[in-house]
């Protein structure tokens, strides 16, 4: 059931009330900000794509968002919250309108110090490490998204990415040390999180509170070289993935494994992968590199591309050909193409189904850390057809052990939990009782 009774809302007035803060009405800027990458998805495209908000709000400070609070609740529209969009399953899509509140703008690193960070929700992830890295600390964890995703966002939408490998994912506990949080009730205030109780808003898509200030902690930076293996066969190069990951004596953040043809789809790195091959996209400690050679030696690989941090820094870094930014470079080459998410948890299980589906779903591994073992995920790459041969696959996939994570989905629930968070239903219940933040996301407060 959900509390909000739709009325004509007087937004003329709403305008007025948040006078002084900076308001965008522009229909084709509001447009551009109701809206993510959730056309990644040929489900979501006809469902979503017609989505705006009413008005845009970019808030510059708590006492501003405490405002955009008080007028919503006033006025009773929702108000969904919103990083930088770059989001693939519609968490920042307004479904019934109303306000975006736009956090980019309040992007203050309110402190840094070795191991922990202090940060508001609108500080881009490259800016951030570029800070801590001139005192030896970077973040843990980061998406392909990197250069533009804000760690508001990621926090609210992302489950984990490069760093993964070594850290899990953001719901591990101790990814995540405080939030700060607007709540809409009747007299909307902060409440401060901390410890177990970030789970409360760690992605919630922001249905249940405004995020407006994080405590996260950091990981020591290393010098982390580029390097790129080829491999003759695919599975070959995920046991070798498997292998690197395992060996806790060479440092890594990140183990990327592509099956042919996917390589042909990374137009910028074509002279180091020839034809029908299939590659390992990795990120290795400089200090490692001796070692790790060995390693790809006893492997059968062949090292086509290999840079230090230094030489890493100009340009683009592979890490921006891996995670779903995979997806995004076979999709502007092939717009036809769509993707899963899957944890294989065993090689033996990535090998059946890889034979299994062929070249309609090509493999795409990303290696993380689950309950402490390494693992290999997928982000495969599907030849889409119709949603029913889509949910065939999925159902298939499910049947023999494998998890998805369906990015086919915008509702909280359906796509990586697969099941009801009661904290962050009763969590919602007492902070947002009008049903105003990101209506329609949250199957628990729907059905409830």
């Amino acid at each position: 059931m959900n509390t909000t009774t739709p009325k004509p809302v007087d937004w003329d007035a709403v305008a007025s009330e948040l006078a002084g803060m900076d308001i965008i009405t522009e229909p084709s800027q509001v447009t551009k900000l109701s809206l993510d990458y959730y056309h990644f998805s040929q489900i979501l495209q006809p469902l979503l794509g017609h989505k705006r908000g009413d008005l845009v709000v970019r808030p510059t400070s708590e006492v501003e968002v405490l405002r955009v609070a008080n007028v919503c609740v006033k006025y009773k529209v929702p108000v969904t919250v919103r990083g930088a969009g770059t989001g693939n399953y519609g968490q920042c899509i307004p479904l019934q309108g109303g306000v975006i509140l736009d956090t980019t703008r309040m992007n203050a690193i309110r402190w840094i110090k070795p191991g922990l960070a202090c940060v508001e929700p609108g500080v881009k992830l490259a800016a951030f490490d570029k800070k801590s890295r001139e005192i030896g600390w970077e973040l843990r964890m980061a998406p392909s998204t990197y250069r533009t995703a804000t760690i508001g966002g990621f926090i609210s939408g992302g489950s984990g990415g490069i760093g993964s490998i070594n850290y899990g994912q953001l719901r591990d506990r101790g990814n995540l040390h405080g939030v700060r949080v607007v709540t809409l009730e009747d007299e909307p205030h902060l409440i401060e999180l901390r410890g177990d109780d970030v789970q409360k808003v760690n992605h919630a898509y922001g249905t249940n509170g405004i995020i407006t200030e994080l405590e996260i902690p950091l990981a020591p930076a290393y010098p982390w070289a580029e390097v790129i293996v080829i491999f003759d066969n695919f599975m070959t190069a995920a046991r070798f993935g498997q292998v690197l990951a395992d060996s806790d004596g060479l440092i890594k953040k990140l183990i990327s494994i592509h099956a042919s043809p996917i390589p042909s789809y990374f137009a910028a790195l074509k002279s180091y992968l020839p034809e029908g091959k299939h590659c390992a996209l990795l990120m290795v400690a400089e200090s490692c590199l001796e070692p790790f050679q060995d390693l790809v030696r006893e492997y059968g690989g062949e090292i086509t591309y290999q840079k230090t941090a230094q030489e890493a820094s100009k340009g683009n870094s592979l890490a921006e050909f891996t995670w779903n930014h995979t997806t995004l470079h076979a999709r502007s080459v092939d717009p036809s193409l769509t993707y899963l998410q899957t944890f294989f948890f065993t090689l033996e299980r990535v090998e059946q189904l890889y034979h299994y589906f062929g070249d309609e779903v090509m493999m795409h591994l990303e290696f993380l850390r689950v309950n402490g073992k390494a693992i290999p995920a997928g982000l495969q790459i599907v030849r889409y057809t119709t949603p029913e041969r889509l949910h065939e696959i999925i159902r298939y996939h499910e049947e023999e052990g494998a998890f998805i994570a369906n990015p086919h989905t915008y509702i909280l629930e359906d796509g990586g939990r697969k099941m009801i968070d009661v904290e962050q239903l009763k969590f919602k219940e007492r902070v947002d009782p009008f049903g105003l933040m990101n209506p329609g996301k949250m199957r628990a407060w729907e059905e409830r």
